[in-house]
């Protein structure tokens, strides 16, 4: 009986000890696939915190080059402002000398005029002389052909030059001036293309054109301010990228590097289709080897 009983109980206790490996086990598989499952959400977390970097280092890119484009906004503000100031004076300037042209036309007209005015006749001139000395005037005379009348022959005066030319030969004469290297006349002339055609469309043409003559003088500031106003003022133009382009070529020479990226990446993204464009990838290809 005793033999019998103590089988049972080795049983038992043989069941129980194995029941408790099996608990043992399946609790060390759970913890493993556990671990599993924290190292997949530990391996997804580090690729977003490398992707959360990568838009960060970005985003400081973005508002690096959206600060330039700021204090560059800034700049091309103070200086338009300033630019308003001296508009008055400039306009005055102009005034006086458009007058100065007129008074210069009307007396060369009232030249022409007195040059070409017919001679008094003969019988005038003869009046207040002596007999004597109009006898020998007589003899002095040739004689007449038989059978033909003496014919006065009256000049006509010529026709004096347009007070008022039109607007295309004024585009065209300041035009002139530029391709001659005349870059004071043609500024002349293009501002008082401005000045008296102001709702023609080839306005905008003349700012660009001013802008030009500015930057052939190597006087980039000033080239800068007409470039401004042309795109704040005209911004469907069709001188807009050239306008942009040589604007970003002002500011390297004056060596404002990281303003001249920033306008070239503006013409870039706003007329990606236009020759000016590709110059200006070029350009900035240039500049980032430079640093």
């Amino acid at each position: 009986m005793s033999k019998r009983l103590f089988g049972i109980l080795l049983i038992l206790s043989l069941a129980f000890i194995s029941t408790g490996t099996d608990k043992k086990k399946k609790a060390y598989e759970l913890i493993y696939q556990d671990v599993q499952l924290l190292r997949k959400q530990f391996d997804k977390l580090s690729k977003k915190i490398e992707k959360n970097t990568e838009d960060i280092n970005l985003i400081k890119e973005q508002s690096k080059e959206l600060l330039n484009l700021v204090k560059l906004f800034q700049t091309e503000q103070a200086s338009f402002k300033e630019d308003q100031k001296k508009v008055p004076i400039q306009y005055q300037i102009i005034l006086e000398k458009f007058d100065a042209l007129n008074q210069q036309l009307e007396k060369l007209t009232e030249d022409l005029t007195e040059i070409n005015r017919p001679s008094s006749p003969p019988d005038e001139q003869v009046i207040g002389k002596s007999e004597g000395e109009e006898e020998s005037l007589e003899q002095q005379k040739p004689p007449p052909d038989k059978g033909t009348k003496e014919e006065k022959i009256e000049e006509k005066p010529s026709t004096p030059p347009p007070a008022n030319p039109s607007p295309s030969k004024v585009f065209e004469m300041a035009h002139s001036d530029y391709r001659n290297g005349n870059f004071e006349l043609a500024v002349d002339g293009f501002k008082m293309y401005r000045e008296q055609f102001p709702e023609s469309p080839l306005v905008d043409d003349s700012l660009y054109w001013i802008g030009e003559c500015f930057f052939s003088q190597k006087n980039y500031e000033k080239s800068i301010e007409q470039f401004n106003e042309l795109i704040l003022n005209y911004p469907r133009g069709d001188k807009i990228p050239a306008a942009y382009l040589k604007k970003g070529l002002c500011l390297v020479e004056l060596g404002k590097k990281d303003e001249a990226l920033s306008v070239f990446k503006l013409l870039i993204s706003k007329f990606p289709l236009e020759e000016e464009t590709k110059i200006a990838q070029q350009k900035i290809k240039e500049l980032r080897t430079e640093k």
